[in-house]
Formats: structure tokens, C-alpha cells, sequence
């Protein structure tokens, strides 16, 4: 009896996979994390590093994932049957990758919240007369406003109460509702609980009919963002000391480059933006036809990815040129962590524009969609999140994204994909292979990445992650108890060891010598 092999689904049109690949690259690490890390790292000084694993890391990866994708028709777990059989661990480390990523589906629900509470007006991050804020509140018309942020305020300070904005206290005690720690996990915040359901739906309806549904959707999230970024660069870039913001950005300061944590910020940068490693890039191409031209899309995508992150700097930074001039302090201490880029510094500064609602509804809207459309090729998981919308969420997210979804784990498995692809499986061979699809060569560059320079630079960041490790703490100087930090490595374990598990399982399931078992697991 003959069995029928189901025909993989493909892209109705190559504007579906452009659109969609565009969705999947282009996301909050452009606007959100890419601005914060120039910010944290001595602004222009950081886009050395960042185009030197661009070029060497970021471009390499995107294109051996598209070419896997596209030349076996497979997905992330089954690929590697026809690559090297050892490594298909590889598959399952991405999967479990991929759950701990599904859990930033939370800064979707804090961003439609906020998008929620921008049709008031006034807008409630901007006064202190709510229920959240407390008698230190300090808000944006205040008088002693400026006199704190330039340091001329002391008497509180030293009374063990410091005053604190409103958009502080909004973010903190109306938002998020946080507790004293990950020990106090508090109780369910509805509000956020609904918001978080209803961008689950909102995926949900994205993937439902397969990949035509995915494309079809991303003809809508893919360009709004950039119509929404480009307002806000216009606005940005017009108001008063916005030039200051923009020369903090690109001017660079040459000492933070000795600073060996700011290139392992930038590679942890560019494979997180470029979304390597994660088995989005491979499921994608997967669904082309076998004769795409996905070299020169991987080399177009990756432009847009690294120009949509220069272009976001600027619209960042002109913002918090802004914010500095009008609350008289230097650039550098106008934010103080990573979140509080988007949900505090920005909400505090189009609080002090002309119409705030509407930019502050552009802004929260483009950070949906962002979000979902990276968001809606992943499988929908819903429950296991509600914990992070209790009062200890926060802390519980920042774990998660610190051990489970961070550097180290991207770093190794996108180490393992080059030996597999690299060595066992042949750089040449994969030459060949973009040359039967696309009828054009990769330049040597990319041969020798795969095979040397793209892993010999995740190996050595991979170990520089251990010797230089620094246990998570808040922003607020909270320091995790020791469970949380076992819990974490577990996190971070659980996809790493996935790959040396399932390689020694398959070898001791094979009969034969040892070189003979690895010999027949190393080529398909």
C-alpha cells in the first residue's frame, strides 16, 4: 500500500516571504534593544563591534539558515537528517529556545496596556493624582521636576524617601504592580492578564490557515512599523535638542572599545536582532521554492535589519536629546535600565510634547506590531505565561530573558550549527548548494565564516560568557536568592545539554565500533 507524502506548503508569492521574513528580523531588538546597548556602550563607539559581527556572524548565519531552510524543504528539528544526523539535537535546543522566547509575549501585553491608557487625557503617567502613586510622587508640570533630575533637590534624598516621576511610579506600581521579589509572587494583575489573552488571539489568527494566513498578515505588520518609525523620526528630529541626541549617538568615544563587555554586547546584539538560532530563519526558507534566489534575500534582509536599528538610533536618541535639554541633566543619566527605554523614557517624553496621545499611540502600536509579527510563527502557549502578569512577574521575565533566551545559549547552538553544516555536511557542499538554487556562487567570505571564523568567534564569546559571568540583579538593586540562580542555570542548561544528550543517545542506539557509529551519524 502506498502512502502519500503531504507536499510542504509554500509561499503564495516571494512579497509573502519578504514580508514575513521582514516581520520575523525587524523587531523590538531594533527599536528597543539595539538604542539602549549604543546608549549603555558610549553611543557611536558601539557600531564598530556591531558591524564587525554583522559581517563576520549576523550575514554568515542568516544565509546558512535560509540555504538549510530552503534546500532540505524541512523543518528546524527535521533538517538535520539530511545535514549531519549527530547534530539534530540542534533542532530540539531551538525548540526549547523558542519556548523561553514565547515569554516576550509579556511586552506585548505591558505595550497594549500603555496603548490602552493613551486615550485619557490627561495621559495618567504624567500626574501623580492616582491611586498607584505615592506621596514622593513628583510629575512632569511640577515645579521641582527639573531641580531633581539636575540634582539641586536633596532634601528627600537623604531622608531615605527620594522622590520619584510619575512615569516611574505608572510603570512600576500602575503597570506592573511589582512586588519586593520573585519570592513574593503576588497576585494576578487582570488587566495585564486580558491584554496578555488578547495578543495571544491576535497570534492565534495570524498562523491559523498556515503559512498563506502568516503571509497575508504581514503585508499589514510588516510595513505599518516602518510608516509609524518614520513618523516618529520625523517628530523626533524636530524637536528642541534633539541634535544633541544625535550627536551622542554617532560621535564615539574610543576608550569603551578596550571595554571587552561592549563587543560581547554587540554580538549578543546582532545574532538576537538577526533571530539566528531561533528556527525561524530555517522554517521560513523552507517554504520557498527550491530555486528563490535566497542569497541575495538574506543579504537584502540583512541590510534592512542593521539599517532599521541605525535608522531607530536616531529617532531613539533625538527623543532623549530632548528629554536631557528640558530636564537639564546629560544625556547619559536620562534612562537607567533596558525597559525603561521603552516604557518610561519614551511615555516621559512625548508626555512633554504637543499632542501626546497621538505619539504616544504610534509608538505603542508600532511596538505591537513588532512584537506579533516576530511573535506569530511560534505555537501558541498561553498558560505557562500567567505567572509572569502577577506582581512578580517582572522578576521572573527578567530570568527567563537573562538565562533562558540570553547570549550563551544563542552563542552554542549557533556554534554546533557551523561545525555541522561547516564541516560535516561541507562549507563547499553548501556553496554548491546556493549555486543549484540560485545559479550564483557565495563569495569566499561566507565559506570561510562557516567553516572558521563564525564559530572560532561564538566559541570564544561562549567562554567569555563563564569567565566573566556576573549573577542577574534588578535595576532597582534587588539581588535574586540562590534558587532563582539555580533555576536559571537550569534554564540555560536545558538547552544546551539538549544537543550533546540526543548525539550520545543516538550513538549508543547504533551497532558497531565507535569511529563507525560517528562516521555514519556525522554525513546523511
Amino acid at each position: 500500500m502506498e502512502t502519500k507524502v503531504k507536499q510542504r506548503e509554500q509561499w503564495r508569492n516571494k512579497r509573502e516571504y519578504i514580508l514575513a521574513a521582514v516581520g520575523n528580523v525587524v523587531g523590538l531588538g531594533n527599536v528597543w534593544r539595539f538604542p539602549y546597548l549604543c546608549y549603555k556602550n558610549g553611543g557611536g563607539v558601539f557600531l564598530l563591534p556591531y558591524c564587525f559581527f554583522a559581517v563576520l556572524c549576523g550575514v554568515p548565519l542568516f544565509l546558512l539558515e535560509t540555504v538549510i531552510g530552503q534546500y532540505t524543504q524541512e523543518s528546524a528539528i527535521t533538517c538535520w537528517t539530511k545535514l549531519c544526523p549527530l547534530a539534530q539535537g540542534t533542532g530540539y535546543s531551538i525548540m526549547i529556545i523558542q519556548l523561553y522566547g514565547r515569554f516576550y509575549s509579556i511586552i506585548l501585553a505591558w505595550a497594549l496596556l500603555y496603548l490602552i491608557y493613551c486615550f485619557r487625557d490627561p495621559l495618567p503617567w504624567a500626574t501623580c493624582n492616582h491611586p498607584w502613586n505615592t506621596d514622593n510622587c513628583v510629575d512632569l508640570t511640577s515645579a521641582n521636576w527639573t531641580a531633581i533630575h539636575s540634582g539641586n533637590l536633596t532634601a528627600n534624598r537623604t531622608s531615605g524617601n527620594p522622590p520619584k516621576s510619575s512615569v516611574s511610579l505608572f510603570w512600576e506600581r500602575g503597570v506592573l504592580s511589582m512586588s519586593g521579589g520573585i519570592e513574593e509572587v503576588g497576585a494576578v494583575q487582570w488587566e495585564l492578564l486580558l491584554c496578555l489573552l488578547a495578543c495571544w488571539v491576535a497570534c492565534y489568527f495570524c498562523v491559523w490557515k498556515g503559512v498563506r494566513s502568516t503571509g497575508k498578515v504581514a503585508y499589514f505588520t510588516a510595513v505599518f512599523p516602518y510608516l509609524t518609525l518614520a513618523i516618529l523620526l520625523i517628530r523626533g528630529l524636530t524637536l528642541t535638542g534633539a541634535w544633541e541626541g544625535v550627536v551622542y549617538y554617532l560621535y564615539p568615544d574610543p576608550s569603551r572599545l578596550g571595554d571587552l563587555q561592549v563587543w560581547m554586547d554587540a554580538c549578543s546584539q546582532v545574532l538576537f536582532s538577526y533571530g539566528v538560532a531561533s528556527g525561524t530563519i530555517i522554517t521560513l526558507g523552507s517554504y520557498n521554492k527550491f530555486s528563490n534566489n535566497c542569497y541575495k534575500d538574506s543579504l537584502w534582509l540583512c541590510v534592512l535589519n542593521s539599517g532599521t536599528s541605525f535608522v531607530s538610533g536616531f529617532a531613539v536618541f533625538s527623543v532623549l536629546g530632548f528629554m536631557a535639554q528640558k530636564q537639564g541633566i546629560p544625556i547619559n543619566m536620562v534612562v537607567e535600565s533596558g525597559p525603561g527605554l521603552v516604557f518610561v523614557a519614551f511615555p516621559q517624553a512625548v508626555a512633554m510634547m504637543p499632542l501626546p496621545q497621538l505619539w504616544a499611540a504610534c509608538f505603542f502600536l508600532m511596538l505591537i506590531l513588532l512584537g506579533l509579527d516576530t511573535l506569530s510563527i511560534l505555537t501558541l502557549t498561553f498558560l505557562v505565561q500567567i505567572p509572569l502578569t502577577t506582581e512578580g512577574g517582572v522578576y521572573m521575565f527578567q530570568l527567563i530573558d537573562y538565562y533562558g533566551a540570553g547570549g550563551a545559549c544563542i552563542l552554542f547552538v549557533s556554534l554546533v550549527q557551523c561545525v555541522a553544516v561547516g564541516w560535516a555536511f561541507g562549507a563547499e557542499q553548501v556553496c554548491n548548494a546556493v549555486e543549484e538554487m540560485t545559479g550564483q556562487r557565495p563569495c569566499l567570505l561566507f565559506k570561510l565564516s562557516w567553516r572558521y571564523f563564525t564559530p572560532l568567534i561564538c566559541l570564544v564569546c561562549f567562554i567569555y560568557f563563564f569567565v566573566d559571568y556576573q549573577p542577574l540583579t534588578s535595576s532597582n538593586g534587588y539581588v535574586y536568592p540562590n534558587w532563582a540562580y539555580c533555576l536559571g542555570w537550569a534554564i540555560a542548561l536545558s538547552s544546551v545539554l539538549a544537543i550533546p544528550i540526543w548525539a550520545v543517545g543516538k550513538i549508543c542506539l547504533l551497532e558497531g565500533t565507535l569511529r563507525q557509529r560517528l562516521l555514519v551519524l556525522w554525513h546523511p
